[in-house]
């Protein structure tokens, strides 16, 4: 059977003067789908009978056609393309092959504009059609090799309030950073360097943003200090104040400003207010 979007190897069963035709002969008897591969991109020698590893997709005619270009990723798997241009009916990603992809707006998480990466993947439409989308978490797999306090890479796609920050690790594993972390002025799109903080059952990673707290309580005491200096000596709130006064101000949870005022405190480098902090 010839499957629209992935590699898979084919036989040569005719050979034209435009190139040749392939079919999947495994089952054995007479080959009843045939797909052209272009002359331009048969390999030199190539007969009758070899099999050949080709990628099957749509022309700019809407063709099905075979190509032994090695395109970025297949039907049910996950990439980052270019936007090469927004058009009427949505956004056109490049790709190896010469088609482009097509990211309807109904499939956009946000808005993308020319030039711009885009995490998506790859799904046939209900015309038959290649496409892409920027919906990706069905498509992340929950196989990764991480472990806990492994540093990984990934790729923001979306932000539910109510739960969390969703990344694809690598472009194709599922990670979540849960709301309670903080997470700053990180947004849907941008790409961000993260600690496992757990793998759940289900393979699937959660991440923080943070070192381990041991380590984190120095990093977090440096910039306590920092923004003490930038305030002439006192900040107006204390490890008591309300849990999202110091998230805005400080970008940390409240036991986590807690812990490194604390360590501060230790070191006789400031004095706890009823109303704040200031340097000794």
């Amino acid at each position: 059977m010839i499957q629209l979007g992935v590699r898979q190897e084919l036989t040569i069963v005719k050979k034209v003067d435009f190139g040749v035709y392939l079919a999947d002969t495994k089952e054995g008897g007479e080959p009843q789908e045939r797909v052209l591969l272009p002359k331009k991109e048969v390999p030199a020698q190539a007969k009758t009978g070899d099999s050949l590893n080709v990628f099957i997709y749509k022309d700019s005619m809407d063709r099905i056609i075979a190509t032994t270009r090695q395109p970025e990723f297949s039907v049910g798997e996950t990439a980052v393309l270019k936007v090469k241009e927004v058009g009427k009916i949505g956004a056109f990603l490049e790709w190896k092959l010469e088609k482009d992809l097509l990211l309807p707006f109904k499939e956009q998480t946000i808005k993308v504009q020319e030039g711009q990466d885009c995490l998506v993947a790859l799904y046939i439409d209900k015309s038959g059609r290649l496409c892409t989308t920027m919906k990706v978490y069905p498509y992340l797999r929950t196989d990764s090799p991480y472990k806990k306090d492994d540093k990984v890479e990934g790729r923001v796609y979306e932000v539910i309030p109510n739960f969390g920050m969703f990344v694809a690790v690598d472009n194709c594993y599922c990670g979540m950073i849960p709301k309670r972390e903080p997470t700053g002025n990180v947004k849907v799109g941008d790409k961000i360097t993260a600690r496992v903080a757990g793998v759940l059952e289900d393979g699937k990673l959660t991440l923080s943003l943070r070192e381990k707290a041991y380590i984190q309580i120095g990093r977090d005491a440096e910039q306590i200090m920092k923004m003490l200096k930038d305030k002439g000596g006192k900040l107006p709130f204390n490890d008591k104040a309300d849990p999202e006064i110091i998230r805005s101000a400080t970008g940390m949870s409240k036991n986590e400003f807690k812990r490194a005022v604390g360590n501060l405190y230790k070191q006789r480098l400031i004095v706890i207010e009823p109303d704040g902090i200031k340097l000794v």
